[in-house]
């Protein structure tokens, strides 16, 4: 069963009967919003980029985004950049994949962050989502739904963070701006 998530949610990633969750896959899926011009609707390609932020003691340690598809200890992964979005018809356009079991203990929290490359604002975008699946049986457990545009060119998503032995995800949803995971550093450390 999927939880929809507001922002500032907090859930558990633990399975529901009981067990801990090994793998999971944040998903992101998008579409370019229809504009009105003078013949008629289009669209305009939206290149929207997924990123996982590693921290030790709210210090940034690693990073998986376009062009760094796998972390160093290869606990977390990138699927691969997708330039226009929509191509999943609501399923995901970019995924980074994160070995829960193989991150290393002095990883505290991961940080998701999507921006827009191309600097095209959320006003132009419909339709954006981020998800957590449970990547061995590909349920989807929680997904945080971007409602509305915005004149910015980016979100903190979410992040995940060690609570005891398991793991917690929280959906922060909050606006940014910056076309790289750098440019959103300002933004992501008072989440931490």
């Amino acid at each position: 069963m999927t939880v929809n998530m507001t922002k500032g949610q907090a859930i558990s990633l633990q399975k529901s009967d009981g067990g801990t969750l090994t793998a999971v896959r944040m998903g992101l899926g998008w579409q370019a919003a229809k504009r009105r011009g003078l013949f008629g609707s289009r669209t305009r390609e939206i290149d929207l980029d997924a990123s996982a932020v590693l921290f030790a003691d709210k210090q940034p340690v690693d990073v998986v985004f376009f062009r760094h598809l796998q972390s160093d200890d290869g606990s977390v992964r990138h699927t691969g950049d997708n330039l226009v979005g929509g191509v999943g018809q609501g399923g995901d356009d970019e995924a980074i994949l994160v070995d829960l079991q193989r991150v290393p203990v002095h990883i505290d929290q991961i940080v998701f962050t999507v921006n827009s490359f191309t600097g095209q604002t959320f006003q132009e975008v419909q339709n954006a989502f981020c998800r957590i699946v449970d990547e061995t049986n590909g349920q989807e457990l929680a997904r945080y739904t971007l409602d509305g545009g915005g004149a910015y060119t980016a979100q903190i998503m979410a992040k995940v963070s060690r609570v005891g032995v398991g793991w917690q995800m929280t959906a922060l949803g909050n606006p940014a701006n910056g076309r790289t995971f750098q440019d959103l550093m300002p933004a992501i450390l008072p989440h931490l």
